[in-house]
Protein backbone atom coordinates (compact mmCIF):
# COMPACT_ATOMS: atom_id res chain seq x y z
CA UNK A 1 0.00 0.00 0.00
CA UNK A 2 1.44 3.41 -0.82
CA UNK A 3 -0.13 5.88 1.24
CA UNK A 4 -1.86 9.32 -0.20
CA UNK A 5 0.99 12.36 -0.15
CA UNK A 6 0.64 15.88 -1.65
CA UNK A 7 4.28 16.95 -3.66
CA UNK A 8 4.85 20.33 -3.07
CA UNK A 9 5.92 23.06 -5.74
CA UNK A 10 10.05 22.29 -6.24
CA UNK A 11 12.14 24.47 -7.93
CA UNK A 12 13.73 23.78 -11.54
CA UNK A 13 17.10 22.02 -10.32
CA UNK A 14 20.35 22.77 -12.02
CA UNK A 15 23.07 20.50 -9.49
CA UNK A 16 26.53 19.65 -10.70
CA UNK A 17 30.13 21.01 -10.64
CA UNK A 18 30.50 23.73 -12.66
CA UNK A 19 26.19 24.64 -13.26
CA UNK A 20 26.84 28.15 -12.16
CA UNK A 21 28.03 28.94 -15.94
CA UNK A 22 24.52 28.11 -16.99
CA UNK A 23 23.51 31.54 -15.03
CA UNK A 24 23.70 34.14 -17.84
CA UNK A 25 21.93 32.38 -20.14
CA UNK A 26 19.45 31.51 -17.51
CA UNK A 27 18.90 35.38 -16.62
CA UNK A 28 18.67 36.07 -20.13
CA UNK A 29 15.13 34.93 -20.20
CA UNK A 30 13.99 37.03 -17.44
CA UNK A 31 14.95 40.23 -19.02
CA UNK A 32 18.14 42.72 -18.49
CA UNK A 33 17.92 43.72 -14.96
CA UNK A 34 18.84 41.81 -12.21
CA UNK A 35 18.72 42.38 -8.39
CA UNK A 36 22.40 40.66 -7.19
CA UNK A 37 21.61 39.40 -3.22
CA UNK A 38 25.37 38.33 -1.45
CA UNK A 39 27.18 37.69 1.51
CA UNK A 40 29.67 40.01 3.13
CA UNK A 41 32.80 39.42 0.90
CA UNK A 42 34.18 35.90 0.61
CA UNK A 43 32.48 34.85 -2.89
CA UNK A 44 33.56 38.61 -4.31
CA UNK A 45 37.24 36.90 -3.50
CA UNK A 46 37.27 34.06 -5.55
CA UNK A 47 37.11 33.59 -9.20
CA UNK A 48 33.38 31.93 -9.20
CA UNK A 49 32.32 35.82 -8.52
CA UNK A 50 34.48 37.30 -12.01
CA UNK A 51 33.08 34.84 -13.82
CA UNK A 52 29.46 35.67 -13.02
CA UNK A 53 29.82 39.16 -13.36
CA UNK A 54 32.04 38.72 -17.15
CA UNK A 55 28.88 36.25 -18.12
CA UNK A 56 26.08 39.00 -16.75
CA UNK A 57 27.85 41.55 -19.01
CA UNK A 58 28.60 39.56 -22.18
CA UNK A 59 24.19 39.14 -22.09
CA UNK A 60 24.33 42.73 -21.58
CA UNK A 61 22.69 42.45 -17.69
CA UNK A 62 22.54 44.81 -15.68
CA UNK A 63 22.18 45.21 -11.97
CA UNK A 64 22.20 46.16 -8.40
CA UNK A 65 24.10 44.80 -5.80
CA UNK A 66 22.83 44.12 -2.01
CA UNK A 67 25.16 42.60 0.48
CA UNK A 68 23.42 40.33 3.44
CA UNK A 69 26.11 39.73 6.11
CA UNK A 70 24.35 38.56 8.77
CA UNK A 71 21.07 36.74 9.49
CA UNK A 72 18.02 38.43 7.66
CA UNK A 73 15.86 40.91 9.96
CA UNK A 74 12.31 42.06 9.20
CA UNK A 75 14.06 45.54 9.42
CA UNK A 76 16.81 44.66 6.59
CA UNK A 77 13.97 43.17 3.62
CA UNK A 78 11.90 46.21 4.18
CA UNK A 79 14.93 48.41 3.98
CA UNK A 80 15.51 46.47 0.74
CA UNK A 81 12.27 47.09 -0.87
CA UNK A 82 12.23 50.56 -0.22
CA UNK A 83 15.05 50.98 -1.42
CA UNK A 84 15.11 48.83 -4.69
CA UNK A 85 11.25 49.07 -5.23
CA UNK A 86 11.41 51.45 -8.52
CA UNK A 87 14.53 49.80 -9.53
CA UNK A 88 12.61 47.85 -12.28
CA UNK A 89 13.83 44.42 -11.86
CA UNK A 90 12.88 41.74 -13.62
CA UNK A 91 14.55 39.25 -11.40
CA UNK A 92 16.19 38.47 -8.26
CA UNK A 93 19.61 36.14 -7.81
CA UNK A 94 20.12 35.12 -3.99
CA UNK A 95 24.15 33.64 -4.24
CA UNK A 96 25.23 33.01 -0.62
CA UNK A 97 24.51 30.84 2.28
CA UNK A 98 21.19 30.35 3.52
CA UNK A 99 20.72 33.66 5.41
CA UNK A 100 21.47 35.24 2.24
CA UNK A 101 18.85 33.18 0.07
CA UNK A 102 16.15 33.81 2.69
CA UNK A 103 16.88 37.47 2.79
CA UNK A 104 16.56 37.80 -1.18
CA UNK A 105 13.58 35.42 -1.03
CA UNK A 106 11.69 37.80 0.94
CA UNK A 107 12.69 40.50 -1.23
CA UNK A 108 11.77 38.83 -4.20
CA UNK A 109 8.62 38.64 -2.31
CA UNK A 110 7.71 42.06 -1.87
CA UNK A 111 9.53 44.35 -4.27
CA UNK A 112 6.33 44.43 -6.73
CA UNK A 113 3.78 45.14 -3.89
CA UNK A 114 5.90 46.81 -1.67
CA UNK A 115 4.21 45.41 1.32
CA UNK A 116 6.16 45.31 4.87
CA UNK A 117 7.44 41.77 5.93
CA UNK A 118 5.74 41.89 8.95
CA UNK A 119 2.44 41.51 7.24
CA UNK A 120 3.34 37.97 6.56
CA UNK A 121 5.51 37.09 9.12
CA UNK A 122 3.79 33.65 10.84
CA UNK A 123 3.12 33.95 14.62
CA UNK A 124 3.72 37.78 14.26
CA UNK A 125 1.26 40.71 13.32
CA UNK A 126 -1.60 40.87 10.91
CA UNK A 127 -0.78 37.09 9.14
CA UNK A 128 -2.36 38.60 5.82
CA UNK A 129 -2.56 36.30 3.53
CA UNK A 130 -0.08 36.57 0.63
CA UNK A 131 -1.36 37.51 -2.85
CA UNK A 132 1.83 37.89 -4.64
CA UNK A 133 3.18 39.04 -7.15
CA UNK A 134 6.35 37.92 -6.57
CA UNK A 135 9.55 39.08 -8.44
CA UNK A 136 10.91 35.68 -10.00
CA UNK A 137 14.07 34.35 -8.18
CA UNK A 138 16.62 32.05 -8.73
CA UNK A 139 18.70 30.51 -5.53
CA UNK A 140 22.75 29.39 -5.84
CA UNK A 141 23.93 28.36 -2.57
CA UNK A 142 27.55 28.64 -1.69
CA UNK A 143 26.92 26.98 1.65
CA UNK A 144 25.93 23.07 2.19
CA UNK A 145 23.43 23.64 5.08
CA UNK A 146 20.16 25.07 5.11
CA UNK A 147 18.28 23.78 1.80
CA UNK A 148 16.48 27.34 1.37
CA UNK A 149 17.11 27.24 -2.24
CA UNK A 150 14.25 24.63 -2.82
CA UNK A 151 12.01 26.28 -0.03
CA UNK A 152 9.12 28.51 0.31
CA UNK A 153 10.53 29.70 3.46
CA UNK A 154 11.81 32.67 4.20
CA UNK A 155 13.39 32.56 7.67
CA UNK A 156 13.47 36.12 9.40
CA UNK A 157 15.37 37.06 12.94
CA UNK A 158 15.07 39.76 15.41
CA UNK A 159 17.55 39.02 18.00
CA UNK A 160 17.26 39.62 21.78
CA UNK A 161 15.13 39.53 24.74
CA UNK A 162 11.83 39.87 23.03
CA UNK A 163 13.17 38.11 19.90
CA UNK A 164 11.58 36.21 17.53
CA UNK A 165 12.56 33.92 14.44
CA UNK A 166 9.92 33.32 12.00
CA UNK A 167 9.39 32.77 8.66
CA UNK A 168 7.17 34.25 5.72
CA UNK A 169 6.35 31.19 3.48
CA UNK A 170 4.30 30.58 0.23
CA UNK A 171 4.43 29.07 -2.40
CA UNK A 172 5.32 31.87 -4.77
CA UNK A 173 8.67 31.91 -3.39
CA UNK A 174 9.60 28.87 -4.23
CA UNK A 175 12.50 29.32 -6.27
CA UNK A 176 12.21 29.36 -10.38
CA UNK A 177 15.71 28.06 -10.34
CA UNK A 178 18.44 26.54 -8.13
CA UNK A 179 21.51 26.10 -9.43
CA UNK A 180 23.39 23.99 -6.77
CA UNK A 181 27.48 24.32 -8.03
CA UNK A 182 29.72 22.25 -5.47
CA UNK A 183 32.59 24.02 -6.91
CA UNK A 184 30.93 27.15 -5.01
CA UNK A 185 31.12 25.23 -1.69
CA UNK A 186 35.52 25.66 -1.59
CA UNK A 187 35.80 28.67 0.39
CA UNK A 188 33.62 27.18 3.38
CA UNK A 189 35.75 27.16 6.58
CA UNK A 190 35.19 24.53 8.62
CA UNK A 191 33.26 25.99 11.44
CA UNK A 192 30.90 26.44 8.40
CA UNK A 193 31.13 23.16 7.17
CA UNK A 194 30.52 21.55 10.39
CA UNK A 195 27.33 23.96 11.76
CA UNK A 196 25.86 23.81 8.35
CA UNK A 197 26.38 19.79 7.74
CA UNK A 198 24.81 18.87 11.01
CA UNK A 199 21.72 21.54 10.11
CA UNK A 200 21.34 19.64 6.70
CA UNK A 201 22.20 15.92 8.73
CA UNK A 202 19.20 17.08 11.30
CA UNK A 203 17.17 18.13 8.62
CA UNK A 204 17.10 14.71 7.06
CA UNK A 205 16.85 12.95 10.30
CA UNK A 206 13.90 14.88 11.11
CA UNK A 207 12.20 14.89 8.12
CA UNK A 208 12.29 11.30 8.08
CA UNK A 209 10.87 10.21 11.08
CA UNK A 210 8.17 13.29 10.56
CA UNK A 211 4.79 12.37 11.49
CA UNK A 212 3.98 13.78 7.78
CA UNK A 213 6.59 11.63 6.69
CA UNK A 214 5.91 9.21 3.77
CA UNK A 215 7.21 7.01 1.10
CA UNK A 216 8.72 9.31 -1.48
CA UNK A 217 9.93 11.85 0.81
CA UNK A 218 11.60 8.24 2.57
CA UNK A 219 13.55 7.62 -0.49
CA UNK A 220 14.45 11.09 -1.01
CA UNK A 221 15.93 11.54 2.38
CA UNK A 222 17.63 8.10 2.73
CA UNK A 223 19.46 9.30 -0.27
CA UNK A 224 20.61 12.26 1.39
CA UNK A 225 21.37 10.87 4.49
CA UNK A 226 23.65 8.67 2.63
CA UNK A 227 25.29 11.47 1.05
CA UNK A 228 25.68 13.54 4.50
CA UNK A 229 27.56 10.17 5.64
CA UNK A 230 29.95 9.71 2.94
CA UNK A 231 30.62 13.12 2.85
CA UNK A 232 30.26 15.18 5.55
CA UNK A 233 33.52 13.94 8.20
CA UNK A 234 35.69 14.18 5.40
CA UNK A 235 35.46 17.24 3.76
CA UNK A 236 35.45 18.77 7.44
CA UNK A 237 38.67 16.43 8.26
CA UNK A 238 40.16 17.44 4.45
CA UNK A 239 40.68 13.41 4.10
CA UNK A 240 39.81 11.52 1.00
CA UNK A 241 38.36 13.19 -2.61
CA UNK A 242 37.43 16.75 -1.06
CA UNK A 243 35.48 17.32 -4.36
CA UNK A 244 33.48 13.97 -3.99
CA UNK A 245 32.78 15.15 -0.44
CA UNK A 246 31.70 18.54 -1.19
CA UNK A 247 29.54 17.34 -4.14
CA UNK A 248 27.81 14.56 -1.33
CA UNK A 249 27.22 17.80 0.74
CA UNK A 250 25.79 19.71 -1.47
CA UNK A 251 23.38 16.92 -2.56
CA UNK A 252 22.43 15.94 0.80
CA UNK A 253 21.50 19.92 1.48
CA UNK A 254 19.21 20.39 -0.98
CA UNK A 255 17.38 17.04 -0.60
CA UNK A 256 17.08 18.44 3.35
CA UNK A 257 15.60 21.40 1.56
CA UNK A 258 12.99 19.18 -0.35
CA UNK A 259 12.55 16.94 2.04
CA UNK A 260 11.13 19.50 5.18
CA UNK A 261 9.31 20.99 2.51
CA UNK A 262 7.25 18.36 2.41
CA UNK A 263 7.07 17.08 5.75
CA UNK A 264 8.17 20.09 7.99
CA UNK A 265 11.00 19.09 10.77
CA UNK A 266 11.03 18.24 14.34
CA UNK A 267 12.03 18.79 18.56
CA UNK A 268 15.93 20.48 17.54
CA UNK A 269 13.96 22.92 14.91
CA UNK A 270 11.09 23.60 17.25
CA UNK A 271 14.48 24.64 19.74
CA UNK A 272 16.17 26.03 17.21
CA UNK A 273 13.49 28.93 16.67
CA UNK A 274 13.91 30.54 20.21
CA UNK A 275 17.51 30.11 20.68
CA UNK A 276 18.58 31.43 17.55
CA UNK A 277 16.12 34.43 18.70
CA UNK A 278 17.31 34.41 22.18
CA UNK A 279 21.18 33.89 22.23
CA UNK A 280 23.62 34.41 19.35
CA UNK A 281 23.73 30.91 18.99
CA UNK A 282 24.52 30.03 15.11
CA UNK A 283 21.21 27.96 13.81
CA UNK A 284 23.33 25.04 12.49
CA UNK A 285 25.39 25.09 16.27
CA UNK A 286 21.96 24.73 17.84
CA UNK A 287 21.26 21.37 15.57
CA UNK A 288 24.64 20.11 15.51
CA UNK A 289 24.83 20.27 19.41
CA UNK A 290 21.18 18.60 20.35
CA UNK A 291 20.37 16.66 17.52
CA UNK A 292 21.94 13.77 20.01
CA UNK A 293 20.06 14.16 23.08
CA UNK A 294 17.14 15.19 21.25
CA UNK A 295 17.06 11.74 19.36
CA UNK A 296 17.49 10.05 22.24
CA UNK A 297 14.79 11.55 24.38
CA UNK A 298 12.58 10.83 21.06
CA UNK A 299 13.29 7.61 21.53
CA UNK A 300 12.54 7.22 25.56
CA UNK A 301 9.67 9.05 25.22
CA UNK A 302 8.27 6.94 22.86
CA UNK A 303 9.38 3.53 24.61
CA UNK A 304 7.15 5.26 27.44
CA UNK A 305 4.06 6.45 26.02
CA UNK A 306 3.75 4.91 22.42
CA UNK A 307 5.78 1.70 22.03
CA UNK A 308 3.63 1.08 18.72
CA UNK A 309 4.91 4.44 17.40
CA UNK A 310 6.07 3.79 13.70
CA UNK A 311 8.79 6.68 14.15
CA UNK A 312 10.78 4.11 16.50
CA UNK A 313 11.04 1.37 13.28
CA UNK A 314 12.73 4.05 11.42
CA UNK A 315 15.35 5.32 14.22
CA UNK A 316 16.30 1.90 14.06
CA UNK A 317 16.73 1.90 10.26
CA UNK A 318 18.82 5.40 10.56
CA UNK A 319 21.24 3.55 12.58
CA UNK A 320 21.69 1.14 10.11
CA UNK A 321 22.13 3.74 7.08
CA UNK A 322 24.38 6.17 9.14
CA UNK A 323 26.70 3.14 11.04
CA UNK A 324 26.55 1.14 7.51
CA UNK A 325 25.70 -2.13 9.19
CA UNK A 326 23.01 -4.80 10.22
CA UNK A 327 21.84 -3.91 13.71
CA UNK A 328 18.76 -6.73 14.62
CA UNK A 329 18.08 -5.65 18.06
CA UNK A 330 16.21 -2.59 18.00
CA UNK A 331 17.97 -1.35 21.37
CA UNK A 332 21.59 -1.88 19.91
CA UNK A 333 20.28 0.05 16.94
CA UNK A 334 19.01 2.95 19.30
CA UNK A 335 22.25 2.68 21.77
CA UNK A 336 24.52 2.86 18.06
CA UNK A 337 22.10 6.07 16.28
CA UNK A 338 22.58 8.21 19.43
CA UNK A 339 26.37 7.11 20.16
CA UNK A 340 27.18 8.04 15.89
CA UNK A 341 25.42 11.39 16.60
CA UNK A 342 27.24 11.97 19.88
CA UNK A 343 30.69 10.96 17.83
CA UNK A 344 30.32 13.55 14.92
CA UNK A 345 28.96 16.76 17.53
CA UNK A 346 32.58 15.55 19.43
CA UNK A 347 34.79 15.28 15.94
CA UNK A 348 33.08 18.45 14.35
CA UNK A 349 33.98 20.49 17.92
CA UNK A 350 30.25 21.97 18.11
CA UNK A 351 30.30 24.18 21.30
CA UNK A 352 28.18 23.47 24.13
CA UNK A 353 25.29 25.77 25.21
CA UNK A 354 27.37 27.50 28.12
CA UNK A 355 29.55 28.70 25.08
CA UNK A 356 26.68 30.80 23.62
CA UNK A 357 25.80 31.89 27.43
CA UNK A 358 22.57 30.07 28.04
CA UNK A 359 21.68 29.07 31.31
CA UNK A 360 20.04 26.62 33.15
CA UNK A 361 17.71 29.41 34.40
CA UNK A 362 16.62 29.96 30.62
CA UNK A 363 15.68 26.22 29.90
CA UNK A 364 11.62 26.99 31.17
CA UNK A 365 11.43 30.50 28.69
CA UNK A 366 13.44 28.12 25.69
CA UNK A 367 10.61 25.03 26.06
CA UNK A 368 7.64 27.59 25.84
CA UNK A 369 8.44 29.24 23.18
CA UNK A 370 9.33 25.89 21.50
CA UNK A 371 5.67 24.97 20.53
CA UNK A 372 6.42 26.54 16.48
CA UNK A 373 5.35 24.19 13.62
CA UNK A 374 8.56 21.85 13.11
CA UNK A 375 7.20 20.63 17.25
CA UNK A 376 4.26 19.79 15.83
CA UNK A 377 5.69 17.30 13.28
CA UNK A 378 8.03 15.80 15.85
CA UNK A 379 6.92 12.26 15.95
CA UNK A 380 5.88 12.55 20.13
CA UNK A 381 4.73 15.40 21.78
CA UNK A 382 7.38 15.88 24.63
CA UNK A 383 6.69 17.72 27.43
CA UNK A 384 8.09 20.87 29.15
CA UNK A 385 10.59 18.81 31.76
CA UNK A 386 11.57 16.20 28.48
CA UNK A 387 12.87 19.58 26.63
CA UNK A 388 14.16 20.67 29.32
CA UNK A 389 15.85 17.41 29.73
CA UNK A 390 17.50 17.82 26.28
CA UNK A 391 19.19 21.26 27.19
CA UNK A 392 20.43 20.19 29.85
CA UNK A 393 22.41 17.08 28.31
CA UNK A 394 24.09 19.87 25.62
CA UNK A 395 24.42 22.56 28.21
Amino acid sequence: MINPFSLARLPRIEFGAGRLALLPQLVARYGTRVLLVSGARSLQATAHWNMLLDGLRKHDIDWDLLHVSEEPSPQLVDAAVAQFRDGGFDLVIGIGGGSVLDAAKAIAGLLRIGDSVMDYLEGVGPEKPYQGPATPFIAIPTTAGTGSEATKNAVLSVHGEQGFKKSFRDEQLVPDYAIVDPDLLTSCPPELIAANGMDALTQLIESYVSLRAGNLNDALAISGLRAARDGLLSWYEGTGDQAAARSRMAYAALISGITLAQTGLGSVHGLAAPMGAFFPIPHGVVCGTLVGSATRMNIAAMHEREPDNPALGKYARLAEILCERRIREPEAAYRALTDLLEDWTERLQLPRLSHYQVQRDDFPRIAANSRGSSMKTNPIVLTDDEIMQVLSERL
